[in-house]
């Protein structure tokens, strides 16, 4: 596996992995409109030449906010998620980032025990913040 930024030839397998993954995936024109982006810092996971993961990201003036993070179904356990944050917090300190900051269904123990276990720890809650199920978020932040 490798971990590269997004380019164009990733789109159609990200839309791909967002329909698998979500409720309300992110279209491919939406994805394919933050490779425009100056604040966009979106890496992907390759395997055979295939994207099976990614983690989609904004950094302004030293904050990261972490929109995305989405691993193919048939994929899951094997780490992929936990690359793709560990090079992404690594990115963000490289440009002198401050913090990264993201929201988790309360749900999702899953995640919730990953950002845990990067060091990222609750900030805060957002009351019905998901829809279908409507469910709290949890608000993770990780100081660098």
């Amino acid at each position: 596996m490798c971990i590269v930024p997004m380019q164009a030839c990733h789109v159609d397998d990200l839309a791909e992995i967002e329909r698998l993954c979500f409720v309300h995936p992110w279209t491919r024109e939406g994805l394919a409109a933050e490779l425009e982006s100056p604040t966009a810092l979106f890496l992907v996971a390759e395997e055979e030449g295939r994207a099976v993961g990614y983690v989609g990201s904004h950094v302004v003036c030293g904050e990261c906010y972490i929109d995305n993070v989405a691993v193919h179904p048939d994929q899951r356990g094997h780490g992929i998620a936990l690359a793709l944050l560990t090079e992404l917090i690594r990115l963000v300190r490289e440009q002198d980032g401050v913090f990264l900051t993201l929201e988790v269904r309360e749900s999702n123990a899953p995640a919730r025990g990953l950002y845990g276990k990067l060091g990222f720890s609750e900030a805060g809650r957002r009351r019905g913040f998901y829809s279908e199920p409507r469910e709290d978020a949890l608000l993770l932040t990780l100081t660098l």
